[in-house]
């Protein structure tokens, strides 16, 4: 087995609403604020870093390469390489397993890695026609020529696409990503009610880390635009007043007649970054750092886009194979919330040997997802799904509960849009 990936420190900013107090905070400054801050408390040097590599889903336009425009932005060297990487939800995780591959390959020492995503500052976007009529308007070389452009225009023209509605689609079955979360509550026969319940646990148990100030070594305070004067420190999506009657108000919202999935038991559109330093375990003992815990191995794994919230089982079920593990080998376990109706598929997918052997060429059920030990301080549908950053939060988050409860591993996973899961094996000393 490859030597273990130290995991030095990592800290995030607040995950807060889209549209909300993070509105006009780019996700390149959002990532800056991070690493900047990373840095900060951690006294690293920053001329030590080797490469910054930086997931992000919905890149900007203007930052087209996100990772070095966080890097610069922080403050770090313009010699210093960077590079960004994608792959839809999972590309906070993907970030770290990058930088991990590159530092077997002995290619760098230290990596800075992390993600970032502002969901707010997804553009809408003109139609092809509207672009179209804009093009042959800029071609006219004369009043005559554009006279007669504009007789083609229509009012149609300008409706605009949706681009965050774009982007949660999936181009090859044609599901956003709700549908595929209402196509799996009718698969494992997940009632609404069950639904609902599980949203509100989320809610309850993010509410009473925030209250406990669970989460205050991990997250920075981000001070926001215009005035630079209000501090965001904690994130804002927490309903800790949420109840069982109110969910049950809200309308299914992808499905309006026949469905159960709803914006309350589905993860919130969110805004938000986070970093971490990592290295080699032997470089971390050269130096005589105390790191935040360790990558032992990771596993990613696809399957039909339709069924996307499934990725987790596939990939954990790889990871497992490719470890020698058992989901009881892990005291605690963060599986993202993209919906409710998706996590209770996965509990119910891992514990199934028929769904094993249909599906994951496996005799035996993958194991029992042991929901005392999930997502023990709140998951997504509470605290907000960045989905260029939830990768890095979720090791982060992990992390720092198992050294809070004196645990030693820990099983960091989520679906990813399109049809792959991804899943970390992680420890602490």
């Amino acid at each position: 087995m490859k030597e273990r990936i130290a995991i030095i420190d990592g800290l995030r900013t607040p995950f807060c609403k889209a549209y909300g107090i993070f509105n006009e905070v780019s996700a390149d400054d959002l990532g800056a604020f991070a690493v900047k801050e990373l840095l900060a408390r951690t006294s690293f040097p920053a001329h030590e870093i080797d490469e910054v590599i930086f997931g992000n889903v919905a890149l900007p336009i203007e930052a087209a390469n996100i990772a070095r425009v966080i890097a610069l932005k922080a403050g770090l060297s313009s010699s210093l390489i960077a590079h960004t990487v994608q792959r839809n939800c999972a590309s906070g995780m993907q970030s770290i397993t990058a930088g991990a591959n590159a530092l077997w390959a002995d290619e760098a020492q230290v990596i800075l890695a992390g993600g970032a995503e502002s969901m707010s500052q997804i553009p809408l976007i003109y139609s092809s026609k509207m672009a179209r009529f804009f093009f042959q308007l800029a071609k006219s070389k004369n009043i005559r020529e554009k006279l007669k452009t504009f007789t083609t225009f229509r009012p149609s023209f300008l409706k605009p696409i949706i681009g965050l509605e774009k982007g949660l689609t999936d181009p090859m079955c044609n599901m956003i990503m709700g549908l595929t979360a209402e196509k799996l509550s009718r698969e494992f026969h997940i009632t609404r009610e069950e639904q609902d319940a599980f949203a509100l646990t989320s809610h309850h148990k993010g509410a009473a880390a925030h209250n406990d100030n669970l989460f205050k070594d991990e997250m920075i305070p981000v001070f926001t635009p215009p005035s630079y004067k209000i501090v965001q420190e904690k994130d804002d999506g927490i309903r800790s007043d949420q109840t069982r009657e109110t969910l049950a108000k809200l309308k299914p919202y992808f499905n309006k007649y026949t469905g159960s999935v709803t914006i309350g038991n589905s993860c919130q559109v969110t805004d938000g970054a986070a970093a971490v330093i990592i290295m080699k375990e032997s470089t971390a003992k050269e130096r005589g750092l105390k790191p935040l815990g360790y990558l032992r191995s990771y596993a990613y794994a696809a399957l039909d886009g339709s069924r996307m919230g499934l990725g987790p089982v596939y990939s954990t079920a790889k990871l497992l194979d490719k470890t020698g593990l058992t989901l009881k080998d892990f005291d605690l376990i963060e599986l993202n919330e993209a919906f409710a109706a998706q996590v209770l598929a996965c509990e119910k997918a891992f514990g199934s040997i028929e769904f094993a052997k249909k599906f994951l060429g496996r005799t035996q059920a993958v194991g029992e997802l042991p929901m005392d030990a999930l997502n023990v301080n709140g998951g997504a549908i509470a605290l907000g799904h960045p989905v260029g950053a939830t990768g890095t939060r979720l090791v982060i988050t992990l992390l720092r509960e198992l050294r809070r409860r004196n645990k030693n591993r820990g099983l960091a996973t989520l679906c990813v849009g399109g049809g792959q899961g991804a899943s970390l094996a992680l420890e602490v000393e």
